[in-house]
């Protein structure tokens, strides 16, 4: 016999606490194809055939001037876009409390960018140096994930794909030493995830980071890796591809910057 004070239809004002951990572990559509996607993803990194780190052919950086003692210095100081950007994002958020789910692991991640890829461009012939540009690139990357999951599916989704991807992303890094495979997962599946999320309607009260931009941008990064000699040749050697990927990877934080506010939450884009 149901009590007088919760007729048929009518929700108890408190819920047994077995009840309420149901209501908020209960999964949503968008987080169970999430979740699908990450399983697919792991599976992929872990069973895939080995791809040997000696399969990666040490690309050639056709600038390799020094200036003021500092070798391949295009290449190296041109990491220091990634410095400014994660220093400027990191006193951005400052103003925003709390901090969007991965905003400042993504601003530490440019800084740490700005470490390893600078060490790994000092001397790019010695392959070891890799880990330390890809550790920085990892954490980076860890941080938009959890920004683009949050932004699109809810926050502990986001805060769920940051955790997952801060730990697969590092060791994925370390294992591509001698295994390329999880990294390539890791680089290539999480863009294809971040593609699909940036597809997806943003959920109501994002604070409208445009993830089409900082997508663009990373295209255009990519692009500008593939023509390091074309745009080297074409700008009578004042300039490499290379040199111009590292700037235009680092204004892929621009949009997320911009969309950090101080004086409250952007409006999301329709």
């Amino acid at each position: 016999m149901l009590p007088v004070d919760h007729p048929v239809g009518a929700t108890p004002a408190r819920l047994p606490s077995a009840a309420r951990r149901f209501a908020v572990g209960r999964l949503d559509a968008r987080e169970k194809y999430l979740g699908g996607a990450l399983l697919v993803l792991t599976l992929t990194a872990l069973l895939a055939p080995v791809l040997p780190a000696s399969a990666w052919h040490i690309p050639h950086y056709v600038d390799s001037r020094a200036w003021l003692g500092v070798p391949n210095a295009g290449d190296v100081l041109s990491n220091l876009a990634f410095l400014a950007m994660g220093v400027w994002g990191s006193e951005r958020l400052r103003a925003r409390h709390p901090a969007p789910v991965g905003a400042s692991w993504f601003f530490v991640g440019l800084i740490l960018t700005c470490i390893g890829s600078g060490f790994y461009h000092l001397d790019p012939d010695l392959p070891q140096r890799l880990v330390a540009d890809r550790l920085g690139m990892a954490v980076a990357f860890a941080g938009f994930l959890g920004i683009a999951a949050s932004e699109r599916i809810s926050v502990r989704a986001g805060e769920a794909v940051l955790v997952l991807t801060m730990i697969a992303g590092p060791l994925a890094a370390w294992v591509a030493r001698e295994n390329l495979t999880p990294w390539a997962v890791v680089q290539y599946g999480g863009m294809a995830l971040a593609v699909g999320l940036a597809l997806t309607r943003p959920r109501p009260g994002a604070i409208g980071v445009p993830l089409g931009s900082v997508l663009f941008f990373y295209v255009l990064a990519k692009l500008l890796e593939l023509g390091d000699v074309t745009l080297f040749e074409a700008t009578g050697h004042m300039v490499s591809g290379h040199t111009l990927k590292h700037l235009a990877a680092a204004l892929a934080a621009w949009p997320v910057i911009r969309a950090l506010r101080p004086t409250g939450p952007a409006p999301f884009p329709h």
